[in-house]
């Protein structure tokens, strides 16, 4: 499995995408339309990139480097950007609430669940985000029955409201330290504590000392 794996790399590219509805829609003044009719039919394309690379470094102690960027677009300008599916960035990759905009929720730890989204908490989602994360991973048991590993982290991300203000290089910055265990039964469980490095416009408390519970991949 993945989590345990010493050498080799994922490289995983995802496309999504649904007809151009407005295309049969003829010549409409989409401005002067309310919304419940402006997105009656949802149309959007939707490009996603992970990477993750898995180096031994000495004995059991391996270096993962990973990266993800996602980007949400539309076919007319004058509609615009579809508020669904949009991306949502920080915390653990988890909700307790029942979505129905089919948003995607991104884990970037340190920070508050979803506080890194453009707008927060107010915000219809990003439509552009982009996250790296480099760990350090050492199995504590390699039993199959309980396998164990810690984990120490870098890691930075951000969220965009535009494609016309993404900058790979504008992230929001936190370390940390987790340990994950996989149970048969109930899969892979993580904990993690990381620590936001910046401060979050707009959003007090957003960063700092954060506890993050995971449950297979949702902060991976």
């Amino acid at each position: 499995m993945a989590f345990i794996t010493r050498n080799g790399s994922e490289l995983s590219m995802n496309l999504e995408v649904t007809p151009p509805y407005s295309m049969f829609r003829g010549n409409v003044d989409y401005k002067s339309m309310p919304p419940y009719e402006r997105y009656k039919w949802v149309e959007y394309y939707k490009i996603k990139f992970k990477g993750a690379w898995y180096i031994n470094l000495i004995d059991k102690l391996v270096m993962t480097p990973r990266v993800q960027v996602g980007f949400l677009g539309t076919y007319n300008q004058e509609l615009g950007v579809t508020p669904f599916e949009r991306f949502y960035l920080g915390g653990d990759g988890l909700s307790g609430t029942n979505n129905m905009d089919g948003r995607e929720l991104i884990g970037l730890r340190g920070y508050a669940n979803n506080s890194l989204t453009p707008g927060y908490p107010t915000t219809v989602g990003g439509t552009v985000y982009s996250r790296y994360t480099l760990e350090l991973r050492y199995p504590i048991s390699l039993n199959p029955s309980a396998t164990i590993f810690g984990l120490g982290f870098v890691e930075g991300g951000n969220d965009w409201l535009l494609w016309s203000s993404f900058n790979p290089f504008n992230v929001y910055r936190s370390v940390g330290v987790g340990v994950r265990v996989f149970l048969p039964m109930f899969g892979l469980l993580g904990l993690d504590w990381g620590y936001g490095l910046d401060e979050v416009p707009g959003v007090p408390g957003a960063s700092g000392g954060q506890f993050h519970f995971s449950i297979n991949s949702s902060i991976d």
